[in-house]
């Protein structure tokens, strides 16, 4: 299992993480295309087929909310409020207000922050943290209608605790439907689904390539799922909490990848020893071998892992050098199981090598900006000519006269 990392850039399976999504489109397009056209049918149709339920109602009904709220003991609750706090005092941090500024003498230019009107949130089946984390910003940011899609379990039922934390979250509609079908319900409308502006929210392969498809429809968050770690070790580290971490993220799924890159060879086999037994999917755990820290930072930028551990002897200096990652967990006491529940941050990020060129999950994925800007007479004129000039260099002869006509 132990790769020496001048060997590592052959094996397909750890890099080319986008092959996974390229494989299912083609069904995950004749989804989208049955739900755009027949609608509730197609979800019926396709809720029978993979989850093997046939949904007499496809939303969630006042009845089943109350009856979720009876059967989740007290102490969840009290857990699911607690990590619910924490999630939304790190959030309202994030909330930007509209400014304007004097730029100059009658001049002034600002900025203006609005909410989407509807966005849909997709919240794995049982994952109630990932309702709390979808629903909670965009509650933050003041979004009116916040649709919330989740697959039924075997009884035609959303989990009790992902229908309480969606509810107590702040979601207005809830529905009992998952895969790439809801996204298609999402992103299109159904007669029971309202199309949304947004769809946000993590998922296995078909909810991923599902996302990237509609996209030229409605806005997404980005490319979620499958989940991956990559943690960076020396020889500082406890390889009993790097074995744990990653075996917890083997827990998301057989896509899920874990990968340890180390500079000490005893670290790398102390791991392997621990994970060896209780991996049931080999191809899920990885372990690079590289000479020095600086290869350790220079494969992780790379990667662009969706959640980055440092366990190294000095963090803050490896810190400095990470360009790409979703989210960083520093030292022994930082598992990524925290950052997944309750430490406030958000745990919908970007996978499978977009954390590249996208953020995680924030308010500011469920609003617009929108610049302001206003000028008096006098302030136009100290601009007149540079404007008039500029124009006419483009050919924008209509532009120009826009400005003179103001001063005839």
């Amino acid at each position: 299992m132990i790769k020496k990392l001048s060997e590592i850039e052959r094996e397909r399976g750890l890099f080319d993480r986008k092959h996974d999504l390229n494989s299912v489109m083609p069904i995950v397009r004749e989804i989208i295309t049955s739900v755009k056209k027949r609608g509730d049918d197609a979800l019926r149709e396709y809720t029978l087929k993979f989850d093997s339920v046939r949904l007499d109602e496809i939303e969630v009904s006042e009845e089943e909310k109350e009856s979720a709220r009876a059967s989740v003991d007290s102490e969840l609750k009290l857990y699911i409020e607690e990590a619910l706090s924490r999630i939304r005092n790190f959030h309202h941090r994030q909330k930007k207000a509209a400014w304007i500024e004097r730029f100059a003498e009658g001049m002034y230019i600002g900025e203006l922050y609005r909410p989407f009107e509807a966005v849909g949130a997709y919240v794995p089946a049982a994952y109630f943290s990932t309702a709390l984390m979808c629903v909670t910003p965009a509650k933050v940011a003041g979004v009116r209608d916040i649709i919330v899609c989740s697959p039924p379990g075997k009884k035609g039922n959303l989990e009790p605790p992902t229908l309480y934390a969606a509810e107590l979250a702040g979601a207005t509609r809830i529905f009992k439907v998952g895969g790439a079908q809801a996204i298609a319900a999402l992103a299109f409308g159904t007669e029971s689904i309202p199309k949304v502006e947004k769809i946000v929210g993590p998922g296995n392969l078909y909810v991923t390539a599902a996302k990237m498809l509609v996209r030229e429809y409605v806005e997404i968050d980005f490319p979620a799922g499958p989940s991956e770690v990559l943690i960076i070790a020396d020889a500082s580290a406890n390889p009993d909490f790097v074995a744990a971490d990653m075996l917890a993220q083997a827990e998301h799924g057989i896509n899920s990848r874990a990968v340890l890159i180390t500079d000490s060879r005893r670290i790398a086999e102390e791991v392997e020893r621990e994970i060896g037994s209780d991996s049931e999917r080999e191809t899920q755990n990885w372990i690079i071998l590289a000479s020095n820290i600086e290869e350790c930072i220079e494969f992780a930028n790379m990667y662009a892992p969706e959640h980055l551990a440092i366990m190294v002897s000095n963090p803050l200096e490896v810190l400095k050098q990470i360009k790409n990652a979703g989210s960083v967990f520093i030292g022994d006491y930082t598992p990524v199981a925290a950052g997944d529940y309750a430490t406030g941050a958000n745990h919908v990020l970007p996978t499978a090598g977009y954390a590249r060129i996208f953020s995680g999950l924030d308010v500011a994925h469920f609003m617009h900006r929108i610049t302001v800007q206003h000028m008096d007479k006098s302030a136009l004129e100290r601009l007149r000519d540079v404007v008039v000039r500029l124009s006419r260099a483009e050919g924008m002869e209509r532009h120009a006269h826009s400005i003179e006509v103001r001063f005839r």
